[in-house]
């Protein structure tokens, strides 16, 4: 059970003050700061993050450190600062803007590395018996407080970092699967899978530093899920480890013993049990790859295509749609900017070998042809397969010079999408106009399906005194309207801690209870991510 041989924990993958890597982080262009400073009012001069805040003592014993030194041997047990302050809280805009100012509260008061399923079971029960609450931690992406727990009743709160368990375990090539620990990051299993001409296809915002298990228990959706799908159709088998034992769901492709076990622990956050092993589904590399841009009239029209191709079949790997304001602040750029006549921009992205991207392409053309008032774009598709992943570096270069930028995404059926968008813009505009920080708002399609898709939103303003509190009323008042229009409480971020207030009106009281009721039965103690998902205790 110990091992004081186990190799150095991993470094941090992300900068404690924002997303990503310092290198990557670059200041706003001149032209876009002078259409914030227009529109929103934004005119702060830069001012970049120095040192990181000093997290609070730690409240672990010393005969708890000696215990969980004993489960994965002392050089995988960190209690130093910064440590501490890499795995504080995720990446959403309230998490940097707190810690930003100092605020290091929710930090763990240590951060455990274990290497196999065998060393998490060990955690788990040193943990029970001394009354520590446990954070699974993967890439640290979350943006829905999904790594900061209430965990007020207990001893203190660990930040159980599962970056060593990254080994692709197996590659089935005959029946197409492959099996992973759970820390294995994007980039780093599909350049795996390459090596067997394979791919999983999961590509959403975080691929580049998200981990498989943090997929799984997000239930998250890549950015080309309407070709390749959600993350949870792609797993068929999961192995978890519990404070009450090992559990593990799928062994065929499929069964009827009783209801999908799988899906219990796809999106309980760590609030049920710590995955400790992924088989997913994979497929052959694309061999071809075709993005293309259009421009259509009005973002009804777009909606109005993309449910055609939906209806008939047609749809491509990648569907974007970017809304009216979403595409005129795409091209901020003066130069670009001078050649938008109005309407918006759709993405269609084809992948597969060359006679299916041909024959997809083709499909779709003769549908996208045969439409009036749109037009190709030319060099809209390849650009943004180029910068796809540059968002959460742009939303920190705002809070830099005094913005505020944060994201809802929500989803519903096709008859409710008018309705839906409409609710959400209408929410966000009344309630940050109320605070004197009138938004910009923004939406997109990203994910399409047979009968309705998402609607992915973005908003903009001038950050007030306390934007913390800011966002907190504007995100309650937005969650409001969903729910009052019908559309889901999240598609793709998870419940955490941000969503959870909401999720009997998603699921209903009688839901919650059972999500209670296995909550219990696999953590009797409660001491995985308290607060997470459900009522902390439930």
């Amino acid at each position: 059970m110990s091992t004081d041989s186990a190799k150095e924990a991993p470094p941090p993958d992300m900068l404690w003050w924002g997303w990503g890597t310092a290198e990557r982080h670059e200041p706003l262009s001149e032209s876009t700061r002078a259409l914030l400073t227009r529109m929103l009012g934004i005119d702060q001069e830069p001012e970049l993050p120095v040192l990181p805040p000093t997290p609070p003592p730690t409240r672990l014993t010393d005969d708890a450190i000696a215990h969980l030194a004993a489960n994965v041997g002392s050089a995988s047990v960190a209690t130093d600062p910064a440590s501490r302050i890499a795995h504080c809280r995720g990446k959403s805009t309230t998490d940097l803007l707190r810690i930003r100012r100092g605020d290091a509260i929710d930090a763990p008061d240590a951060v455990v590395y274990p290497d196999s399923h065998e060393q998490v079971l060990a955690v788990l029960q040193t943990c029970v018996h001394q009354h520590i609450a446990v954070v699974p931690f993967g890439g640290g992406t979350s943006v829905v407080g999904g790594l900061a727990p209430e965990a007020g009743g207990f001893a203190a709160v660990i930040a159980l970092d599962l970056g060593r368990m990254d080994q692709l375990v197996a590659v089935d090539e005959l029946s197409m699967t492959a099996t992973c620990g759970p820390g294995i990051r994007g980039p780093r299993f599909e350049e795996l899978l390459a090596g067997h001409g394979l791919t999983l296809g999961h590509f959403p915002q975080s691929f580049e530093h998200a981990s498989l298990g943090g997929f799984a228990a997000t239930r998250s959706s890549g950015r080309a899920s309407t070709g390749y799908g959600r993350f949870d159709q792609m797993v068929l088998g999961v192995r978890v480890a519990t404070p009450v034992g090992t559990w593990e769901a799928g062994r065929s492709p499929a069964s009827a013993a009783g209801p999908d076990l799988r899906q219990v622990i796809l999106g309980s956050e760590g609030s049920f049990g710590v995955i400790t092993q992924l088989t997913v589904a994979v497929r052959a590399a694309p061999a071809a790859r075709r993005y293309e841009g259009w421009q259509v009239p009005d973002f009804t029209a777009g909606i109005e295509l993309l449910r055609m191709l939906a209806t008939l079949d047609a749809l491509p790997t990648v569907a974007r749609l970017s809304d009216e304001a979403e595409t005129l602040v795409g091209l901020a750029d003066a130069t670009l900017a001078s050649e938008q006549n109005g309407g918006c921009h759709l993405l269609l992205g084809f992948e597969g070998d060359q006679d299916q991207v041909s024959t997809r392409s083709q499909l779709v053309d003769r549908h996208l042809d045969g439409i009036s008032n749109i037009q190709r774009k030319s060099g809209l598709g390849e650009g943004w397969l180029a910068h796809r992943y540059q968002a959460p570096y742009l939303r920190d270069a705002l809070l830099d010079i005094g913005g505020f930028v944060e994201t809802v995404e929500t989803a519903t059926w096709w008859a409710n999408v008018p309705t839906l968008y409409a609710a959400v813009r209408t929410a966000a505009v009344q309630t940050l106009t109320a605070m004197a920080t009138p938004p910009l708002v923004l939406c997109h399609v990203s994910h399409v399906y047979r009968t309705g898709a998402s609607l992915y939103f973005t908003v903009l303003c001038k950050q007030a005194e306390d934007p913390v509190t800011q966002w907190n009323r504007a995100k309650r008042d937005i969650t409001d309207a969903i729910v009052a229009a019908g559309g889901s409480i999240t598609h793709h971020h998870a419940v955490g801690t941000t969503h959870r207030p909401w999720l009997d009106a998603e699921i209903g009281e009688l839901g919650v209870r059972v999500l209670t009721a296995i909550k219990h039965e696999l953590d009797p103690t409660g001491i995985l991510n308290p607060g997470v998902l459900l009522e902390p205790g439930g």
